[in-house]
C-alpha cells in the first residue's frame, strides 16, 4: 500500500502560484487517506479558480500515476486566514529553521531568486508541439538577437532528453564553480546552461519525470546567473513533464510557439499553445519556421506548404512574430566565433531575427 510519504514525494513538483513553492512544502496538501491502490486528499487553494482546480486535479493524478496510483480523488477548499498567517510566518523563518521544518514535513526544493516577481527577469518559454520544427534554432537566435539589442540574456536548455543548445552555439567550454554556485558558459553575450554540459560522449539521459523537474529547479537555483533581463527556456516538444514543471514553477512566464507552415505541424503545435492558455500564460506569438526557400536565382518555393503559422496564430489569438526561411547559416570552421546554427547579424535571416527581437522587446516593455 502506498504511504503518505510516497504521496508527498510524488507531488513535490506541484507548485502553488501565489507563493511559488511546492504545495507540499506549504502544507497545502491535507487529509491524505490511502487504501490499497486508492488515494483521497484535499488541496487547499490560495486562489479559488476553476481553471486552477482543473490543473491541480490533472497534476495530482499524473504525479500519483507515476507511482502506480490510478484511483485518485481530489477535494478542494479555500485557504483560511489562520493558514495564510502560518504560511507567512513560516516563510519569514531563518533558513536553518525553515530547512528543519521542511525535513520533518516533506521533501522540498529551495526557491530561486530568479522566480520572484521582483527579480526583474522576463521568462520566455519557446515551445512546439512536435520535434523537428527548429524550436532550438529559434531559441538560440532569438537569445543572441536580444543580446545584440543590448539585453542581458540567459538560456536554459530545458530539453533535457534532446539537449542541443551548446552544440548549436559552438560551445566547447564547460561551466565553472564559484562559491558553490555554477557559473554558466557565456557565448555571443548569452549565458547558457544545459544538460549537455554534464553528459559525456553524447550519452542518453534515462530519467523519470520527477528527476527532470529537479534538474530544471537546479538550473534556476544553483546557478549564478548574475543580472538578467530575459531568460529563454528551450522546452522539450509536446506537453510532458518538463513543460508542466515550467508552467508551475514560472507562472508569470511568456511563451512563443514554433511551427512549420505544414497544416499538421500547426495542428500539433496548437496543443502546446492551448496548454499555455489553460495555465494563464501569455503567448507572445507564433514563429513560422522553414516558411519558404529562396534559391540562388531568387525564386521562392514553399516546400512545406503555406498558411500553417497564420492558422495557428488565429487559433491562439496572437500574432505571427516572424516567418523564417529554410536554410542554414553561412558559417565556416575557420572563423573565431564559429557556430553551426547562429546567424550573423547582417545576414538576411539574422535581420529577421533582429526584427523579431525588437518586436518582442516592444511588446514586453509596453506592458511594464
Amino acid at each position: 500500500m502506498v504511504t503518505k510519504e510516497q504521496v508527498f514525494d510524488a507531488l513535490k513538483h506541484v507548485y502553488d502560484g501565489t507563493y511559488n513553492r511546492p504545495l507540499t512544502e506549504l502544507g497545502l496538501v491535507k487529509d491524505i487517506m490511502t487504501k490499497d491502490s486508492r488515494v483521497n486528499l484535499t488541496v487547499v487553494l490560495t486562489e479559488d479558480s476553476e481553471t486552477l482546480k482543473s490543473q491541480y486535479r490533472q497534476d495530482v493524478q499524473e504525479g500519483l500515476g507515476r507511482i502506480g496510483i490510478q484511483d485518485v480523488h481530489v477535494r478542494f477548499r479555500t485557504i483560511t486566514e489562520a493558514e495564510s498567517q502560518e504560511i507567512a510566518r513560516r516563510l519569514q523563518e531563518p533558513q536553518g529553521e525553515s530547512n528543519q521544518r521542511q525535513q520533518t514535513q516533506s521533501p522540498a526544493t529551495g526557491r530561486s531568486e530568479l522566480l520572484g516577481r521582483d527579480s526583474g527577469v522576463t521568462f520566455i518559454a519557446v515551445a512546439s508541439g512536435k520535434g523537428g520544427v527548429g524550436k532550438s534554432t529559434v531559441t538560440v537566435n532569438l537569445a543572441v538577437s536580444l543580446a545584440r539589442e543590448g539585453k542581458r540574456v540567459g538560456i536554459i536548455d530545458a530539453d533535457i532528453y534532446g539537449f542541443s543548445v551548446p552544440d548549436m552555439m559552438g560551445i566547447e567550454d564547460r561551466p565553472a564553480m564559484d562559491n558553490n554556485k555554477i557559473i554558466p558558459v557565456e557565448r555571443f553575450g548569452v549565458k547558457v546552461m544545459s544538460m549537455g554540459f554534464f553528459v559525456e560522449d553524447n550519452a542518453p539521459v534515462i530519467w523519470r519525470g520527477p528527476m527532470l523537474g529537479k534538474m530544471l529547479r537546479n538550473f534556476l537555483s544553483e546557478v549564478n546567473w548574475g543580472e538578467l533581463d530575459y531568460m529563454i527556456l528551450d522546452l522539450p516538444p509536446g506537453t510532458g513533464d518538463v513543460a508542466l514543471d515550467v508552467h508551475q514553477m514560472i507562472p508569470h512566464s511568456k511563451e512563443i510557439v514554433v511551427t512549420t507552415p505544414h497544416a499538421t505541424a500547426a495542428f500539433v503545435a496548437a496543443r502546446a499553445g492551448s496548454m499555455a492558455l489553460r495555465t494563464d500564460h501569455e503567448i507572445l506569438g507564433v514563429v513560422e519556421n522553414m516558411a519558404y526557400y529562396t534559391d540562388k536565382t531568387g525564386e521562392v518555393a514553399y516546400i512545406f506548404g503555406r498558411g500553417g503559422g497564420a492558422k495557428l496564430a488565429e487559433e491562439l489569438h496572437t500574432e505571427i512574430l516572424s516567418q523564417i526561411p529554410l536554410g542554414a547559416p553561412d558559417n565556416h570552421l575557420s572563423e573565431p566565433d564559429y557556430s553551426p546554427s547562429v546567424y550573423k547579424a547582417d545576414s538576411e535571416t539574422g535581420e529577421l531575427y533582429a526584427k523579431m527581437a525588437r518586436r518582442i522587446i516592444e511588446k514586453l516593455e509596453s506592458q511594464s
